[in-house]
């Protein structure tokens, strides 16, 4: 019975998210999801860059590849002082094309300083931010630019799909998981145009927002330690706080490789749940302006990401574990019945099994009850988390531009049909 507020959160949650998000969606309509075609500012797109190998390389060509006027589009990488050859791919990708620009930072400095840095030395009205492990769509950038149709939106983020989704069971489930993540949890926010977390890995902003915003984000930190991760959630929660809109658009999107691994996976999770909490918690200090419904969606969120890793221990304590996580699992089977019907007419090599989802029935009161205590006691740590520890910079020039090989991965995404682009 003590319990009983516990599950009246995670009924109110579940309501926002996969009732009253929806249905608010669909009586708004096209307001959703406005555009304007008349709009076409010039955009810089920033690339930050550490560890990512030959991956730089497909994301530069995918950017060069946009469908967006060539002589308003120009590529910024900035390399965070890479320990592999990620300088000398960025590099190559960017042999003959003057709208290229690779930039080396004097140290390590974390993505947020680096993007900065960029932003600075850009002179473009629009910045996109694009993560170095993404392959973008060729209508990406228009598709976020056709989306600023009011003053008032400082930013538009885009969709995420996983370009590896049928590589293991992990992979599987983490593909459902996006589509849950970014087609149903974002609506009840972007009905309100205040969508509060817009993924690093394609979000479009404008630049004389972040440059106004520059020594909030410059001066970041817990306990005095500057801190690296859940940038792109800590510069939406400005945005929004500073009094501007945020939307968002399926139309929008981009590839990026899920980690493969149950340690990949769980560092993650760690890193986007320190930031979960970290801004949060920070942003109960203003979320009284949000509009009511949003406020109180974004308090019971808060108060359930704390409170759900109690009930997980309550129920290990009396022996009712095993109940709870059955129940998961039937709310992970029946959520994979609806990605199934919902993405019925995309090609098998573009959906995965409907099944696959059922591990998360059990990997998330493990991940609730283990990574949120360690996140709260681990909220200044700050490394790049999934790239490796940084280094200082190397004395020697970096190495030549390797030679492509002849099989160089394709991105894939002319096979991709174009049910994706509305699948939101």
């Amino acid at each position: 019975m003590e319990l009983f507020p516990v599950y009246l959160l995670v009924l109110l949650v579940m309501m926002n998210r996969y009732v009253l998000g929806p249905l608010l969606k669909r009586f708004l309509g096209h307001r959703v999801d406005g555009t304007d075609d008349h709009y076409k500012p010039t955009v810089c797109v920033v690339i930050p860059l550490f560890n990512e190998g030959e991956g730089i390389y497909r994301a530069v060509k995918s950017l060069l590849a946009q469908d967006y006027d060539a002589d308003k589009l120009s590529i910024c990488v900035v390399d965070d002082c890479s320990t592999d050859d990620s300088h000398a791919w960025a590099l190559r990708a960017a042999e003959g094309h003057t709208n290229v620009k690779v930039m080396r930072n004097p140290y390590n400095m974390g993505k947020r300083k680096g993007i900065a840095r960029a932003v600075r030395e850009a002179e473009a009205e629009i910045i996109v931010s694009v993560d170095s492990d993404v392959v973008a769509h060729e209508s990406a950038v228009r598709e976020l630019v056709r989306r600023f149709i009011s003053p008032r939106i400082a930013a538009v983020g885009g969709r995420t799909f996983v370009a590896n989704r049928n590589e293991n069971w992990l992979t599987r489930m983490i593909e459902i998981k996006f589509y849950f993540a970014q087609e149903w949890l974002k609506d009840l926010e972007r009905g309100f145009r205040s969508v509060l977390c817009l993924s690093g890995c394609l979000t479009a902003y404008r630049r004389h927002v972040l440059l106004e915003l520059e020594p909030i984000l410059e001066a970041r930190n817990i306990a005095g330690i500057p801190i690296k991760y859940g940038e792109d959630r800590f510069l939406t929660r400005q945005i929004v706080k500073a009094g501007y809109e945020t939307v968002y658009t399926t139309s929008a999107w981009c590839q990026t490789a899920a980690p493969t691994t149950l340690s990949g996976y769980f560092s993650q999770q760690l890193r986007w749940r320190r930031s979960n909490l970290v801004d949060m918690i920070c942003g109960l200090s203003h979320a009284w302006r949000l509009h009511p419904v949003v406020c109180i969606h974004y308090v019971s969120q808060l108060v359930l990401l704390l409170s759900y890793p109690l009930t997980i221990l309550h129920n290990l304590i009396n022996g009712q574990f095993w109940g709870v996580l059955f129940l998961h699992m039937l709310i992970m089977g029946l959520m994979g019945v609806i990605y199934r019907i919902d993405k019925r007419d995309l090609p098998p090599e573009m959906r995965v099994p409907m099944l696959s989802f059922l591990p998360m029935g059990f990997m998330m009161p493990i991940t609730y009850a283990l990574l949120t205590p360690l996140a709260l006691f681990t909220l200044d740590s700050g490394s790049w988390e999934t790239r490796g520890k940084p280094a200082p910079v190397p004395a020697a020039p970096p190495t030549p531009a390797p030679e492509l090989p002849s099989n160089t991965a394709q991105t894939g995404l002319q096979h991709l049909p174009t049910q994706v682009v509305g699948g939101g």
